[in-house]
């Protein structure tokens, strides 16, 4: 996949690198990585690991059995699709985490990256397009469902007639974004079913919703059919998802299989370990049931 020289230069930065959790990413790198199980499809998310240049990421990511890379633009997919990943779960036509389709203001410029985005992520291949309902700055939920309905319904035509899903993640407004609106799966589930369509889905992030609300399995069973993507996090501190934290998600992924469900679960902790390659590896190995 890489040259002789790419593979030497990558296996020198990489063979310093060791860390006493017991892995060390030139074994990554280099080793033949076991192969997974097949049950969950792994994906991670890019921005966790930004001080690791893309192509060695996707190199490392490839080697561990992942096989897509989440939060991804137009401008990145040339080299996932070098390595042979998907980019599942893209990005670029939201404004950002605090402004969107909750507020009519930013309606316009929403409606605008939208409708020039979705077909560009059909065209590439890829299926699912993140977006966000932002804060709620004194809106009650009615307001933001209702404003959330009016401006999604401006585009969700253009995402079914291109086979896109646009999907709107559920993040914590007590921890880590104060005031976000889609907060709550119920939140959430509300909102997708007055949009009505198979295009639009929420991402359940396993982390922030536990900080929410707590009671994952029972939610994730109860309302799969209105989840389109995971994104996991150890609680609390969103590092590692190995006993250093409170949830056990090898329990957490069976849940998800039981519910039929054929997407990808992305890797989304802020790796504490000194080696962030072998902290992922090892958090692809929790989840491969």
């Amino acid at each position: 996949m890489l040259n002789h020289s790419r593979r030497e230069a990558i296996r020198n930065i990489l063979l310093g690198s060791m860390t006493i959790n017991g892995f060390s990413s030139f074994d990554i790198m280099e080793n033949q990585v076991s192969a997974r199980k097949g049950n969950i499809r792994h994906a991670v998310c890019r921005w966790c690991y930004n001080s690791i240049p893309l192509e060695e990421f996707c190199y490392a990511a490839k080697t561990m059995g992942i096989s897509a890379i989440d939060l991804v633009g137009p401008k990145d997919w040339p080299t996932l699709k070098k390595y042979g990943l998907d980019s599942s779960m893209c990005n670029g036509a939201e404004i950002n985490l605090v402004d969107g389709w909750n507020d009519i203001t930013f309606h316009p410029q929403l409606i605008r990256n939208y409708s020039e985005m979705i077909p560009l992520v059909a065209k590439a291949g890829y299926k699912n397009l993140i977006c966000f309902s932002g804060n709620r700055r004194g809106k009650d939920d009615e307001t933001g469902w209702r404003n959330c309905t009016d401006g999604l319904n401006q585009v969700i035509k253009i995402a079914e007639k291109h086979n896109v899903v646009l999907v709107m993640e559920l993040l914590n407004s007590r921890v880590d974004h104060k005031d976000y609106h889609c907060d709550r799966t119920s939140w959430g589930v509300e909102l997708a079913k007055r949009i009505g369509s198979p295009n639009f889905k929420l991402l359940y992030d396993i982390y922030h919703m536990q900080i929410d609300e707590g009671d994952v399995i029972r939610t994730i069973k109860n309302n799969h059919q209105y989840i389109g993507h995971y994104h996991t996090g150890g609680v609390p501190g969103r590092n590692e998802i190995d006993n250093t934290q409170e949830l056990y998600y090898p329990a957490i992924m069976q849940a998800i299989l039981q519910t039929g469900y054929k997407g990808y679960v992305a890797q989304e902790f802020i790796p504490s370990w000194t080696d962030k390659l072998a902290a992922l590896k090892k958090g692809i190995e929790i989840c491969d049931v």
